[in-house]
């Protein structure tokens, strides 16, 4: 599902690109919201997390997912401020079906993390991850708003990392968590009443995993100043999800040596030299790292024979995209923060621009 969003906001940078043709992009677009209109499976307006792309159908018994629903209305909303037209009303149509409420738990204030029809609700959205997206999106909705108090409600827990200071850190340590949101928002310049700038909070977590590599680099000789970024990718072992310090899981247990050049590049934004220099590595280093569509998905030096992945996946590759452009033109943040509804979101959660001098309200 949220390769789809991803996709959506691809299609735009194709058009800057010449990679498509906007008439192409357009027509892809608009279909694509038709389907997820009219055939895709899902329950008051929140999709399953895989559906089959033949069908729209529900595929491995998987849950209807609140966050990768969030993400596809994200590149919907993008798509709906670039192209306009009937493809921004479909956008709109497909957002205010999203009852925000029923996926609250009420007795927490924090979203669930997963719905089945088999066994209902589970886990909750209790601290920070890649899910800020969440509250911007529900508080401003015009059909099944939320009380801005869920956002304030989740917990941060900070701390320090060697000699980085104050990060709000996730649970798993891995990097999409402060990569997700940040793709769509620009919290650049931006504090919440509590004055938590999540963009600088971002770059210190960027460079907290870099050094985590950097610091155990004798351990996995994959890691290094230049080949960083634990998140989760493609590893010998399949789909995993590695991750660095702070965190609370063992990553003794998690890793395995296993680096993704998307996590270096969706981090662009907030370590623009850093992740140009591990771009520079993975390609001159190692040629069965690149392919047809850039980078594959993962590498791992451990043991007698290298890895290699052979698969691109969506949303490594979206990530991947997104966060470029955005570095270097703000393309899709542009778009996604003229919409209405988002820059409501932001003012109702009280995020303020901040500047050396002052702090105002958006």
């Amino acid at each position: 599902m949220q390769h789809v969003g991803y996709g959506l906001a691809a299609l735009i940078v194709g058009v800057k690109y010449k990679w498509i043709k906007y008439k192409d992009a357009f027509e892809r677009t608009n279909k694509t919201l038709d389907t997820f209109i009219n055939n895709v499976d899902g329950k008051n307006g929140f999709y399953y997390h895989f559906v089959n792309i033949e069908t729209g159908k529900r595929e491995w018994n998987c849950e209807i997912s609140i966050i990768d629903t969030a993400i596809f209305i994200c590149g919907a909303i993008t798509a709906g401020e670039y192209f306009g037209k009937e493809i921004k009303e479909k956008a709109e149509i497909l957002y205010k079906r999203i009852n925000w409420q029923w996926y609250r738990n009420k007795e927490t204030n924090h979203f669930y993390m997963g719905y089945t029809p088999e066994n209902g609700f589970w886990g909750h959205w209790d601290r920070y991850a890649e899910q800020l997206m969440l509250y911007i999106l529900g508080v401003s909705s015009p059909t099944f708003p939320i009380d801005k108090s869920m956002y304030y409600d989740f917990i941060r827990t900070k701390t320090n990392y060697e000699n980085i200071k104050d990060i709000i850190y996730t649970y798993c340590g891995t990097l999409f968590t402060y990569q997700f949101s940040h793709s769509w928002i620009n919290f650049m310049n931006l504090k919440d009443r509590d004055n938590i700038d999540w963009f600088e909070n971002s770059i210190k977590a960027t460079k907290a995993n870099r050094q985590y590599c950097i610091k155990h680099k004798n351990e996995f000789k994959t890691y290094g100043e230049n080949s960083w970024g634990l998140t989760a990718c493609l590893g010998p072992k399949g789909y995993c999800s590695f991750g660095a310090k702070p965190c609370e899981v063992d990553l003794k247990i998690e890793n395995d040596g296993t680096i993704t050049p998307c996590g270096a590049i969706g981090s662009i934004v907030f370590t623009p030299k850093d992740s140009i220099k591990a771009m520079e590595y993975y390609y001159n280093n190692f040629p069965k790292l690149w392919g047809k569509y850039g980078f594959k998905d993962g590498y791992n030096l451990e043991g007698e024979k290298p890895w290699f992945a052979k698969e691109y996946i969506g949303i490594d590759k979206g990530i991947e995209v997104i966060m470029i452009e955005n570095y270097l033109n703000g393309t899709i943040w542009n778009y996604f923060m003229k919409n209405k509804f988002v820059i409501d979101g932001l003012k109702k959660l009280d995020f303020r621009k901040s500047t050396n001098k002052e702090s105002i309200l958006l």
